[in-house]
């Protein structure tokens, strides 16, 4: 049985599929955007328009490297505020020409540096929460690796929340739980265990709609194949949610999260 401190072991993989690896398998055509128009560009969030089934979209996510240098340059996959604000210059874009919003997410948090401080990081972060709840395009987010904190929310005010199956979404690492409850990192398996933060848990808790199959051994072992079921997948998402009424979009949007974490006793 894998236990759920296997599961963020295997979305912290060095292999897992990045966001560019999805993109590019999984639609026919994609042209990056970059820069925020006030600052900097931020590579460790890319986003552009693209083309599946002959339908466009605006796609954003959280992009990861592979070795030492690609990590250096995409920071890890943590964003600085400038990062936010492209998103959310695409976003809005999106809304503009009437685009659906996809996005995907991987990271282990928003940088939590002294300069993206200075720069207004909980504002960039806080403005794309507020905005995304409010787009009036249908939006789907799926989680591909590590979903951390206000860093991945951030790209997760969707109408619809996929996840992949060996992917992991809470509110802060393992070893940050156990740090925190416990002083003692070693204990990150037992709050592993304890953070409900798989994607089983995360579908019977009714946080997420949809688990995307993965090998055993995650996503790196057939990437071909993960990333066609999402393209079908998303190719009948597209059909359903195409020429739905902006009313009804806001108003189950805003039901949707209104209702988490609502339970009985």
């Amino acid at each position: 049985m894998i236990s759920a401190m296997d599961r963020v072991n295997i979305a912290r993989h060095k292999k897992r599929p990045t966001t560019l690896d999805y993109i590019h398998k999984i639609f026919d055509e994609f042209i990056e955007f970059h820069g925020d128009r006030l600052f900097r560009d931020d590579p460790s969030i890319v986003g552009g328009i693209a083309s599946l089934d002959g339908q466009a979209v605006t796609v954003i996510g959280h992009q990861k490297g592979r070795n030492t240098k690609e990590n250096i340059y995409r920071n890890f996959g943590m964003p600085s505020p400038e990062g936010y604000r492209k998103a959310l210059r695409l976003m809005k874009q999106a809304e503009k020409f009437n685009r659906p919003v996809l996005t995907f997410i991987d990271t282990p948090g928003a940088y939590c540096g002294i300069g993206a401080e200075e720069r207004g990081q909980g504002e960039a972060i806080a403005s794309c929460l507020i905005e995304m709840s409010g787009l009036k395009v249908p939006t789907l987010s799926i989680v591909i690796g590590e979903g951390g904190s206000g860093g991945a929310l951030a790209l997760g005010i969707t109408d619809k929340i996929w996840m992949l199956e060996n992917s992991i979404y809470s509110v802060l690492s393992p070893e940050g739980f156990a740090s925190i409850l416990w002083k003692d990192p070693s204990r990150s398996k037992e709050a592993a265990e304890m953070m409900k933060l798989t994607a089983k848990d995360l579908k019977e808790f009714m946080i997420i709609d949809h688990i995307v199959p993965e090998p055993p051994k995650g996503a790196h072992e057939d990437v071909d194949k993960v990333a066609m079921d999402i393209k079908e997948k998303l190719s009948m998402e597209l059909i359903k949610i195409k020429g739905l009424d902006t009313e009804d979009i806001l108003e189950r949007r805003g039901k949707k999260f209104r209702n988490l974490g609502k339970f009985s006793v």
